[in-house]
């Protein structure tokens, strides 16, 4: 799941920030206030069209000045005027500004533009602030800066950021996206220097309970006070419910009182968003990361599989909690999790999800702040048994003298499981970056720069040149790289020249593509993703047949049989989709096998919210079962607080470095500016490392092994330590010697001979 930007070629920008401003906490900020377009400082010139069209113009339509529009319906939001890109045959006209000279490199700038459509109809469109940029190389790239869902009824703000890393010959910025015959409104537009906000302090709780559960009367001792009904269903209490906690509620409490046995149900259901819900504002502290855990049934009358879902209205705003798909009339777990990060004035969760007419039963609803330390001391016991492995030094002389009693010193140097960053192009130009790449990883993988609508944005017109700078880098440096990815199920992210071929061409272009980049990368990628995200989407099957998937997996291993095929996809681990269930994941497995499909690897992309390490652990244990081997291919985790980011980003790690099915992770980028996912970044866009980034280099130190002491008798120095490369020092009082050993992962102690 990530953000992509087709692209002609490559020029050295970074977007920080993409959306709608609305409520999110951005990274930058503006460096004045007040209304839209007003000081001096701003890039853009007349930017509410106050001195009418005058350094504006139309990109490849007409552009008009209006006071009002629509016999006096609409008016500017602010000021006296605004403009209209009109005439409109491309989704790529609108209205544009040369901006060439005045944005100075390596600075944030925040951009803001007012905007709406004007369409005969009430649809909708999206609308996109795109930055056009050429080198003096001639080089050129179209980056979208922000863009969102705009109707023709209400001003919108669009805001995003960018950062230039040189200088470029051409620089361009303008509105596009609706339909051919959209005109395209624009009130105002700003490019302003964005200032860093401070950083944030560590949250502090002082009465978190850690394991209490904040629901009352989750037992039903007293029927159902504390409860009720949203909507108007009616409650009551049943019996014969599970008298076990969920397993993984289970996991994360140890000890526990068994469950009453009583379960709530809901009769007179006539929405699927009725059911019984509880008021909990005043329970909840800020930044603290609740679990949610309950049993939950349906009654007779569904036709189709059900969805149940423990949901969190936090003024207004809805919240996943956590839910599950079913059609029979078993209990069944649902798991999530939440985090509140500003103060709420109202919170109600509540169970909905089946269908009108079909009862609803909830037992043991558990929410319950998560201690995660207690569970870090269990993971590293684990980690110990899967990571390490005994070690036996033997040393000898060929001369009669002893070893015996003589100093050891044991460095290790660095640890073989495969950490790993998502790169750029763009960060190439970046030294800072590239230090730090080298330092700290030993995989990549490319964002985009290997996808399909990278390589060939065209028909016949292919871009590898990115590709094959960004190869050449890791190369240089002994990393280890990832394909990602062949192709993409998700209908937007494949390109427009592929969208409209019929069965017969998408069938010749799609064997193309695979003969075309196997061939030209034969044994240079380890790993490819083959086709992204086929949970969530079904491009290629609608068009193609059910077994276009399972022959994608075979051509591409015919072309090259040196690299493991992947499935990859989201919200795996985190009980927050039923689209992407582990069980759904483990059946879509089977059956490309079934075809004959050599899947090799299980990639779950890991970009979490909120995550709870029994709740990772137990998708892993899941799809562990089939033998394949499970990496995480594109982690992030955001918080606009770092400290809490920190702590996120330890709660994946260690569950994936303590689980034996995990043999690699990899970050979906680590540098701010150089990330798709906003507050996601472990170093700072000034290069320096946050809370998260120290923590993250704290792990992989605490994951190095290190011993010292004398050989024994039997001229042997023993220790137990991670699979890697370590150093080793004799001193005796005569002599000094260095050399270098590997400890692969093994079960029987490994016995390192050492000839003095």
């Amino acid at each position: 799941m990530e953000i992509h930007f087709s692209s002609l070629a490559l020029v050295s920008v970074v977007i920080l920030h993409l959306g709608l401003s609305a409520e999110s906490i951005p990274v930058y900020q503006a460096t004045t206030t007040g209304p839209v377009g007003a000081g001096d400082d701003n890039v853009i010139l007349n930017p509410r069209f106050e001195d009418g069209l005058n350094n504006w113009s139309g990109k490849g339509c007409k552009i008009e000045l209006h006071k009002s529009m629509e016999d006096g319906k609409v008016f500017p939001q602010s000021g006296k005027f605004f403009a209209s890109a009109t005439n409109r045959t491309e989704n790529w006209n609108g209205i544009e500004q040369d901006i060439t000279g005045r944005v100075q490199r390596k600075v944030a700038y925040q951009v803001t533009a007012v905007v709406r459509i004007y369409v005969d109809n009430d649809t909708s469109a999206g609308v996109q602030i795109t930055l056009w940029l050429q080198e003096p190389d001639f080089r050129e790239q179209y980056i979208s800066i922000a863009n969102s869902q705009v109707t023709n009824k209400d001003w919108v703000q669009l805001q995003g950021e960018f950062l230039l890393n040189e200088t470029p010959s051409r620089l361009v910025i303008y509105l596009e996206g609706p339909s051919p015959g959209t005109d395209i409104l624009v009130n105002s537009l700003v490019v302003k220097r964005a200032e860093k906000i401070p950083a944030s302090a560590r949250p502090f709780s002082k009465n978190a309970t850690f394991g209490g559960n904040i629901i009352e009367n989750s037992n039903l001792d007293d029927g159902t006070t504390g409860w009720f009904p949203l909507g108007n269903c009616a409650l009551s209490v049943g019996t014969g419910s599970p008298h076990v906690l969920p397993p993984m509620a289970r996991d994360s409490l140890g000890t526990y009182e068994s469950l009453s046995g009583r379960y709530i149900i809901v009769t007179n259901r006539s929405d699927s968003w009725m059911g019984p819900a509880q008021l909990i504002t005043d329970k909840l502290e800020l930044y603290l990361t609740y679990q949610v855990s309950a049993w939950v049934r349906i009654g007779p009358g569904a036709t189709s599989p059900q969805i149940v879902n423990v949901a969190l209205g936090v003024d207004g705003q809805w919240i996943n909690g956590g839910e599950v798909e079913f059609n029979d009339d078993n209990w069944h777990e649902i798991g999530g999790s939440f985090r509140i990060e500003k103060q709420p004035s109202n919170v109600v969760v509540y169970v909905q999800g089946p269908a009108s007419g079909v009862d609803l039963m909830v037992s043991g609803l558990q929410i319950f702040p998560v201690n995660r330390q207690v569970r870090f001391k269990y993971l590293k016991k684990q980690t110990d048994k899967i990571r390490k492995r005994d070690i036996i030094l033997k040393f000898s002389r060929s001369e009669s003298s002893n070893t015996a009693g003589n100093s050891v010193r044991v460095r290790q140097i660095k640890n073989s499981f495969p950490l790993g960053s998502c790169v750029t192009r763009t960060s190439m130009d970046n030294e800072k970056f590239v230090k730090f790449l080298v330092k700290s990883f030993n995989w990549a993988v490319f964002e985009n720069e290997l996808k399909w609508s990278w390589t060939e944005p065209q028909e016949g017109k292919f871009n590898y040149r990115d590709a094959d700078e960004l190869l050449d880098l890791c190369k240089s440096y002994n990393i280890e790289v990832r394909g990602h990815c062949i192709f993409w199920e998700m209908e937007y992210a494949i390109q427009s020249w592929v969208r409209s071929l019929n069965a017969s061409g998408l069938m010749t272009a799609v064997q193309n593509r695979l003969t075309d980049l196997l061939t030209r990368y034969k044994g240079q990628f380890r790993h490819y993703d083959v086709n992204n995200e086929m949970l969530h989407g079904s491009f290629y099957p609608d068009r193609l047949g059910k077994d276009i998937r399972a022959n994608m997996f075979k051509t591409s291993h015919e072309l090259d049989p040196y690299a493991t095929l992947f499935v990859n996809d989201y919200h795996i681990e985190d009980g927050s989709d039923i689209r992407s269930t582990p069980e759904k994941y483990i059946q879509q497995i089977l059956d490309l096998q079934k075809q004959g499909a050599p899947v090799g690897g299980i990639g779950i992309q890991g970009h979490i919210g909120v995550p709870v390490g029994p709740i990772i652990c137990s998708a892993l244990d899941k799809l562990g079962t089939l033998g394949i081997p499970i990496w995480f291919t594109e982690l992030d985790v955001s918080c606009p607080n770092e400290f809490v980011r920190a702590d996120d980003l330890e709660v994946v790690l260690r569950e994936a470095f303590a689980h034996p099915a995990v043999e690699g992770v990899i970050l979906w980028g680590f540098w701010e500016l150089y990330m798709s996912r906003k507050n996601a970044h472990l170093v700072n866009a000034d290069g320096k490392i946050n809370a998260a980034g120290k923590r993250f280099l704290s792990l992989k130190k605490e994951w190095l092994s290190h011993a010292s002491g004398h050989i024994d008798e039997l001229g042997e120095f023993r220790f137990r330590g991670f699979h890697g490369t370590y150093s080793v020092e004799f001193v005796s009082i005569t002599e000094k010697v260095n050399m270098t050993f590997v400890v692969e992962q093994g079960e029987s102690p490994l016995v390192v001979s050492i000839d003095l």
